[in-house]
């Protein structure tokens, strides 16, 4: 709990970013998979909108969601945003670089993204978590843990991204459901860092509106500003190699993410 000027406890973050949201930067992965194409690690997220916004390079998001399989290309100044349950990939076309902005920030490092592995590998929480693992550090046993990890996700997204061109979604939906059922017992965690970032910074507004209604607005008499670096560079990600911010409201990575 945060404390106030005057000692009062303030519920939620003490400095979010705008929105709560989580902001890190990627360079796409160049390792060339089964398919022959380079780049991350196919997953969705079950709660979090999460948008690129590419600043430089050029590459592409492959998405799988009810409405079929999508690759949107991306160069510098594009933005592309998926929303909850669309699978997406990032593939590289050269020296694809891209901030991301993730919703609801501390979800998606507790656990608010899910592998496209094989069915097996999902029906297994122990299995699942071992497969997302990776040794700490930024070292070449990483960098090989995280090409399998990416691999086995690449291995099981082919298999959706077939069904849904013949017009079969059954698999798609299928692992919607079992991503649904993986993560079912973090929820509990998930909705109390939702409280104190996302909510929160939502009813601080609301707050705010009260206050210049009624034309008494103390809360500019605490207005400052901010920085940050960023504290991790090129992390393993999901996606590609990593800079991440160790802000308020975010949890180690999951996973190696």
């Amino acid at each position: 709990m945060v404390t106030g000027p005057a000692g009062a406890p303030e519920p939620g973050l003490p400095h979010p970013l705008p929105g709560a949201v989580g902001l890190s930067h990627l360079s796409a992965y160049d390792w060339e998979a089964a398919d022959g194409v380079c780049g991350g690690s196919p997953h969705l997220h079950l709660v979090c909108t999460e948008a690129y916004v590419v600043t430089g390079g050029r590459g592409a998001v492959q998405t799988l969601s009810p409405d079929g399989y999508r690759e949107i290309p991306l160069e510098a100044g594009s933005l592309a945003w998926f929303t909850p349950g669309t699978v997406h990939r990032m593939v590289q076309g050269g020296d694809l670089r891209i901030t991301v902005v993730m919703q609801n920030s501390g979800l998606p490092e507790a656990g608010d993204a899910v592998f496209t592995f094989p069915p097996e590998v999902l029906a297994d929480p122990e299995r699942y978590a071992a497969a997302a693992r990776l040794p700490p550090g930024t070292g070449p046993e990483t960098a090989d843990a995280a090409r399998r990890r990416r691999d086995r996700a690449v291995e099981g997204y082919l298999v959706l991204r077939e069904s849904l061109a013949s017009g079969d979604n059954g698999p798609y939906l299928e692992f919607q459901r079992a991503a649904a059922r993986l993560v079912r017992e973090k929820v509990p965690t998930w909705r109390e860092l939702w409280r104190a970032g996302a909510l929160a910074t939502a009813e601080r507004t609301g707050t705010q509106l009260d206050e210049l209604a009624s034309g008494e607005p103390s809360y500019l008499g605490e207005a400052t500003a901010h920085e940050a670096a960023p504290t991790r560079l090129g992390g393993f990600g999901m996606c590609g190699r990593r800079d991440e911010y160790n802000l308020p409201g975010t949890t180690l990575p999951y996973g190696g993410e």
